[in-house]
């Protein structure tokens, strides 16, 4: 259930059933390079990177949502245009200054597998910036509970939430870009075990 950089944010794809996660592939793999993790919210995104090794995700920065708070709750949101387009800007000059192979994309499903309006709203941002930085590809990364993890590892590290909400938002984001490593390690490995001659 592989799907193509572009099949992921398809527009015939309904909030409940689609869109379609993404999971490395070793035919489709962009080889060494800095991969960029993101867990897009509402009112901020997280931003993490990697070393060019895929080895290691570690916290890049936070970008606040464009247009919060000037009178237009739909100017905050991906894809919009004018000024509601300078969290979108962040984040492809992120991409460009790591000169990432790959973009990883958080997909907020719900605990059934389901998506709702967080999983869209992730959808929308992906579409959006795969049309700012169109040589680069973007997937999308089942994320379940990830920033629940990211909140309960600040916790239990002694940080608190209250006042970090930034710092929790870029460990999820490194926990979206994680997972995505360590899966790509394996599914490279075991590509290589196959004889296929996946090099990194």
């Amino acid at each position: 259930m592989h799907s193509s950089p572009g099949d992921e944010t398809s527009e015939g794809s309904s909030p409940a059933s689609g869109p379609v996660s993404d999971r490395p592939d070793a035919a489709t793999d962009p080889g060494r390079g800095r991969r960029i993790g993101i867990d897009v919210g509402t009112v901020r995104i997280g931003v993490a990177s990697c070393d060019p090794d895929g080895i290691l995700a570690t916290p890049v920065e936070t970008v606040a949502r464009a247009g919060k708070g000037k009178g237009g709750a739909g100017k905050g949101r991906a894809g919009g245009k004018g000024a509601s387009a300078t969290d979108l800007t962040r984040i492809a000059e992120i991409v460009r200054e790591y000169e990432a192979v790959e973009v990883i994309v958080g997909l907020p499903r719900t605990l059934r597998g389901e998506n709702g309006a967080s999983a869209a709203l992730a959808t929308r941002f992906a579409k959006s910036l795969r049309s700012m930085v169109p040589d680069v590809p973007i997937r999308l990364s089942d994320e379940r509970l990830t920033t629940v993890a990211a909140a309960r590892a600040l916790r239990d590290s002694g940080v608190r939430a209250r006042g970090q909400r930034q710092m929790i938002d870029q460990a999820a984001a490194v926990s979206i870009l994680q997972g995505w490593l360590d899966e790509r390690s394996a599914v490279l490995r075991s590509a290589g075990d196959a004889g296929g001659g996946v090099g990194e």
